[in-house]
């Protein structure tokens, strides 16, 4: 295609995934204890969809991508230090929470309307992406929601690969039961494709890239409007940390089949 493809990514950060959370009652709803403090990293499955939508526009001139991102401003900011020298992209930010206690109906609305308002997105050439699931916010709706708020109706939802063909026609992978798969074709934009895990790895740093893409990333983080999300209506009674055990005991000519039978009984125990 010599126009190229409009590509918008939906992703956000998360809590680094070696953390451990716990939920705690806040004013608004319920939280994460210290949620501010904790280390954060790209969504796993976001950043599918941002490496194969850099790597979709690389191979059509004239492709363009931006990155729609719904967090606190401050740990976007930190986030973006991170990712910034990986792939190029336009930063559209919106100040709100990234707790995995936002109703997705409300954070599709918001992605919705930050996504209307970038004034250069051509509705005819727009690809819309994000993760199937997220590490936070695993409604696995979000892309679906937003994708009908914009008016997209060729919507794929576990997508693991995208082949565009001479005419411009897209050929989709997408995951259906019993472990295969789905292929889908489209004339074309305008689409919706939830990523699963797509083929590419996570691309090295490049500091050229970081340098380009921080000529737009702190005016967007500045001018990041403010999304009002509630967490209502979510509860939970109690939690804890999973306890650690161990139980060891040493024995000496002991047949096959009683240690199994000991394993098990434990287990069931």
């Amino acid at each position: 295609m010599s126009t190229g493809f409009h590509i918008v990514v939906c992703g956000s950060l998360v809590p680094d995934l070696l953390q451990t959370l716990e939920p705690v009652a806040g004013p608004t709803g319920p939280a994460l204890k210290n949620e501010m403090m904790l280390p954060a990293v790209l969504d796993p499955w976001a950043g599918h969809a941002l490496f194969e939508a850099a790597h979709l526009a690389a191979k059509h001139p004239g492709s363009k991508v931006w990155l729609v991102s719904l967090g606190p401003k401050a740990k976007l900011q930190q986030l973006m230090m991170s990712i910034a020298q990986k792939v190029p992209f336009e930063l559209v930010a919106i100040d709100g929470s990234a707790s995995g206690f936002t109703d997705p109906v409300e954070v599709a609305a918001a992605l919705a309307g930050a996504i209307e308002k970038i004034p250069t997105l051509d509705r005819s050439r727009l690809l819309l992406f994000g993760g199937c699931a997220s590490a936070s916010r695993d409604a696995g709706v979000t892309v679906q929601m937003v994708g009908e708020r914009l008016g997209i109706t060729d919507q794929f939802l576990a997508a693991d690969e995208v082949k565009v063909g001479a005419d411009g026609t897209l050929t989709v992978l997408e995951r259906v039961e019993g472990g295969q798969y789905l292929v889908s074709e489209v004339v074309g934009p305008p689409c919706a494709i939830a990523w699963a895990t797509g083929n590419l790895p996570e691309p090295p740093n490049n500091p050229q890239v970081g340098m380009q893409n921080m000529r737009t990333l702190m005016p967007s983080l500045q001018k990041a409007q403010l999304a009002a999300l509630s967490a209502q209506g979510g509860t939970f009674v109690s939690v804890e940390v999973p306890k650690q055990e161990r139980k060891t005991r040493i024995v000496k000519d002991v047949p096959l089949d009683e240690m199994a039978r000991d394993i098990a009984e434990w287990i069931k125990g």
